[in-house]
């Protein structure tokens, strides 16, 4: 049975909002899709980092991938995460795997630290 969860949000989370290291019109202002020069609404960006009720598109991944400085394989595998879920084989490798261990990272905390040792034995494994 295939994990999920709202790693799309927990991605988000970890680096807007209050607090954080851009807030949400900034976010806003600098997450631009490089394919289609769409950008997502301030009030989108809140939706998202308050665990709303929000459409996942190619545009809103490309968008995020800018914003976070990350690649949009890792941000297109969150979305694929929080929309369908992963089976452990297919968490075991390439940018599933590498998404489990950037929002350990981000998230710098025990809940999901377990997650991360398999994802690095599994990655050993291979």
């Amino acid at each position: 049975m295939p994990q999920q969860r709202n790693a799309l949000t927990e991605l988000v989370k970890a680096h807007v909002g209050a607090g954080r290291r851009m807030s949400t019109r900034e976010f806003s202002a600098v997450a631009v899709d490089p394919d289609t020069e769409w950008s997502p609404s301030k009030t989108l960006v809140g939706k998202i980092i308050a665990d709303g009720g929000y459409d996942i598109t190619p545009q809103l991944v490309g968008a995020i991938a800018v914003g976070l400085g990350l690649d949009r394989e890792i941000v297109a595998a969150a979305a694929h995460l929080q929309v369908i879920g992963y089976t452990d084989a297919e968490l075991s490798r390439g940018a599933p795997a590498r998404l489990i261990r950037t929002i350990d990272a981000e998230a710098g905390d025990d809940s999901t630290s377990k997650a991360a040792a398999v994802a690095e034995r599994w990655e050993r494994e291979q």
